[in-house]
């Protein structure tokens, strides 16, 4: 483990040069890795774990849909598939990888596996940061450890199979054996890590839920409508607004961003560009200030978690879900983007 400095910051750091996953392998040798769950995280996660030559299985309930998922990803009943509750028999550390809802659901059925010196991984801090709402207390005598990748699972498997690394947190809850840390260590470098830092359970849920609601997704769609709407009510049609508003975003920008950083990707838009982002980004910093410090103490106060949770319970949570979600994907803005993106040269 290195420390890293970032800005004047020092942090805890973990790389794949001084972590191999050679070394990681020898570590969980004598190991079976059960996955919980084959939603969100859990296939890229598993399919990385299998690929890197660990021992894993999957628990997932059977006649689901994420069941015949895991089937055609080449998991196989009854040898390393299996009902979610004897792969938690099974392995010595059970990845917690349902929905939050689903881990308070099944969380008896996954408690009463959990026998002294197992190890019970999350990739979210929500349980246990949170058990007072979600009664997810574990046993003094198992290890309890985070990894929580920063993308998606689909992002994590993608980038594992053009051979780069999704950088992850990493955190220790509950040392029980000693062997928490290169427990914990061992698993972010299999499951596909680009880098590892430190956090705690507490502090990984309280940035991801303020990042979800914030720039990752909430905050970024508010600004895309509001400026695409801005456009639209100008006389701009919606091709323009899109490529304005998203597509040369998205396509051109950002990669530059991702690989060189902002200031670079400044010095090299046109000059107009640039003088007008330097003179407006403030602007737009001091507008949404007030709104992501009302986001964090709701984040901080337990009230995303609890409308989280009463929401996600109800069984016409999904129902709901897609009314949601198919409001926005018929917006005009996204009915543009998908035109757009069937005209982008590889797609033709």
């Amino acid at each position: 483990m290195a420390q890293i400095n970032f800005g004047g910051v020092e942090e805890n750091v973990v790389t794949r040069e001084e972590f191999p996953l050679e070394k990681a392998r020898e570590i969980l040798k004598d190991e079976t890795i059960a996955v919980i769950g084959y939603g969100v995280q859990g296939p890229g996660q598993s399919l990385n774990l299998r690929d890197n030559g660990f021992r894993v299985i999957v628990g997932q309930r059977k006649g689901s849909k994420s069941w015949d998922k895991a089937v055609a990803d080449g998991w196989v009943p009854g040898e390393t598939l299996f009902e979610i509750e004897e792969a938690a028999e099974r392995g010595t550390i059970i990845q917690y990888l349902l929905s939050d809802a689903g881990q308070i659901s099944v969380w008896p059925t996954i408690k009463k596996h959990l026998t002294p010196g197992k190890a019970l991984y999350f990739s979210h801090g929500f349980g246990i940061t949170y058990k007072e709402r979600t009664g997810i207390i574990p046993p003094a005598d198992v290890d309890v450890i985070l990894i929580a990748p920063k993308g998606s699972g689909t992002s994590l498997r993608r980038m594992f199979l053009q051979g780069r690394g999704l950088n992850s947190s990493y955190a220790v809850f509950q040392d029980a054996t000693g062997r928490a840390f290169e427990r914990v260590i061992a698993l972010g470098i299999g499951v596909g890590s680009g880098y590892l830092f430190e956090t705690d359970f507490q502090r990984e849920v309280y940035s991801d839920l303020t990042g979800e609601r914030g720039t990752l997704m909430g905050a970024i769609q508010g600004i895309f409508a509001a400026q695409y709407d801005t456009l639209r009510a100008h006389g701009h049609t919606p091709s323009e607004a899109f490529n304005e508003t998203i597509e040369e975003l998205t396509q051109s920008l950002m990669p530059l961003v991702a690989e060189n950083g902002m200031d670079w990707m400044y010095a090299n838009c046109s000059t107009t560009a640039q003088r007008g982002a330097l003179d407006w980004w403030k602007r737009f910093r001091d507008a949404t200030k007030p709104v992501f410090e009302e986001l964090y103490e709701s984040v901080r106060s337990g009230n995303e978690a609890q409308i989280s949770i009463d929401s996600n319970s109800k069984p016409d949570y999904r129902a709901k879900l897609n009314e949601e979600l198919r409001e926005m994907r018929e917006s005009e803005m996204w009915q543009a983007g998908a035109v757009v993106r069937k005209l982008r040269p590889e797609n033709n």
